[in-house]
């Protein structure tokens, strides 16, 4: 891969990490509701996960969903239903200092499973094979993954560290559950191109 080539694909993976999407705003309110520290493990599973995904996407996963076009569908099915989920758990999570916390922060594994049913993600793992591996070399395909790798965590990171730096203007309970509330309805509402 030649410099400039790996030049786009920094940059691209810069672009495509640190923009809104399903896994940047889960991790913010992660932040909000559990601070930093406790996202880490989310925070991991996202850049691991993905990176995982590219290469699996890359070696040939895709070719499935040509072969079997009810696959795309069902994944379509239990990507908007486990969304739906993280929602409600969105929603009901509970204040950083209450007594009654009644919400844990997603897992590492939960959050590396989530990208399978991330429309975002697919669309980013999708279009980096095809536009840096195109030629379905395994090395091309290990480079993308790394490079996302390498990009995607500090990207990530800085959502999960503005959720927890907003976390003295949502100290109160009420503004909390309206920003819990709308997170999750954000969530929802990135589902809208799925669906449609």
């Amino acid at each position: 891969m030649s410099y400039e080539v790996l030049s786009a694909l920094i940059v691209f993976a810069f672009v495509a990490s640190i923009t809104p999407g399903p896994n940047n705003l889960m991790l913010m309110t992660s932040g909000v509701n559990f601070g930093f520290r406790r996202t880490i493990p989310h925070m991991l599973g996202v850049g691991i996960g993905f990176s995982l995904m590219v290469v699996l996407v890359g070696i040939g996963l895709v070719q499935v969903f040509d072969l079997y076009p009810i696959s795309r569908t069902i994944l379509k099915v239990f990507s908007v239903g486990y969304m739906v989920f993280l929602a409600v758990k969105i929603a009901r999570s509970a204040p950083p200092d209450s007594s009654q916390q009644s919400g844990v922060p997603i897992t590492f594994i939960q959050a590396a499973l989530f990208q399978w049913v991330n429309p975002k993600a697919w669309a980013m793992a999708l279009g980096s094979v095809t536009l840096f591996a195109a030629s379905q070399d395994l090395q091309a395909i290990l480079l993308v993954a790394l490079v996302f790798g390498l990009v995607n965590l500090p990207c990530v990171s800085s959502w999960a560290v503005l959720g927890q730096q907003m976390r003295r203007w949502l100290n109160s309970p009420r503004r909390l559950r309206i920003f819990n509330f709308s997170m999750a309805f954000l969530l929802i509402a990135s589902l809208v191109p799925v669906v449609l």
